[in-house]
């Protein structure tokens, strides 16, 4: 593992779209040889999307944030489901995306903040492709996500006391599920893919290439399971 301190162009909600550096991304890294899926896993506010974007790019693969495809599936958006479900609900969609996802060969995913709390995501994490932590300080992830209204568990009086208190109970989690670690701060998005890339090259991990998703966490399977776990008049989704 390389804790080299490498980061993100900063950004106000941290895992927004690219920044204008990826003209400087290394366009002749190329891709890997292999096809494992790739996952990222860090705090909100770590960079996995921005990251991810950028590094699904360079090597040619498919990207997915695993929280916007939830929120495709479910047709609404993430503190909607809160709302309606809280946050034991919410897990258990998290956790049927993630099993769907996985199995996809050439796949860069990242993850959500949380999603590491389930025994069964970190199971699927660790055996199903090559994980990468993204880390952060507390000041930087309140930095990075002071702006964003679209996360629910920092809806509290003390948002910087939350994010201080999830770093402490998920750092653990995060640790034991990565083969590579990354600490962020001001380093450009291009200069900390390329450091990655160099690290996943040199990774040697075998990949269960046996896993399934099971049938009822396909998209047309979530769908349909959450728009008929509500009423008529609180329907959210349309199937």
């Amino acid at each position: 593992m390389n804790n080299e301190a490498l980061a993100p162009e900063p950004n106000p909600s941290g895992d927004s779209n690219p920044s204008s550096d990826l003209q400087d991304l290394p366009q002749s890294a190329g891709p890997l040889d292999h096809d494992s899926p790739i996952f990222l896993v860090g705090m909100m506010g770590a960079g996995k999307t921005t990251i991810g974007k950028a590094l699904a790019r360079v090597l040619h693969r498919e990207f997915i944030d695993l929280d916007h495809e939830l929120e495709a599936r479910c047709g609404v958006r993430i503190p909607v489901i809160f709302e309606i479900e809280g946050e034991q609900g919410f897990r258990k969609r998290e956790c049927q995306v993630l099993d769907d996802c996985t199995v996809r060969p050439n796949l860069v995913m990242a993850t959500g903040g949380g999603a590491v709390l389930a025994e069964e995501n970190r199971r699927a994490l660790q055996s199903r492709g090559i994980v990468i932590y993204l880390r952060a300080s507390v000041e930087e992830l309140f930095r990075r996500t002071s702006r964003d209204r679209n996360r629910p568990l920092l809806a509290t009086p003390d948002p910087k006391a939350t994010l201080r208190s999830l770093l402490e109970m998920r750092e653990p989690l995060y640790a034991s599920v990565a083969d590579v670690v990354v600490d962020t701060g001001t380093t450009p998005v291009h200069h900390l893919v390329a450091h990655i890339i160099e690290q996943l090259r040199q990774v040697d991990k075998a990949i269960d290439r046996s896993a399934q998703s099971r049938p009822g966490n396909s998209s047309a399977s979530m769908r349909a399971d959450f728009a008929a776990s509500h009423t008529e008049e609180n329907k959210p989704c349309t199937p």
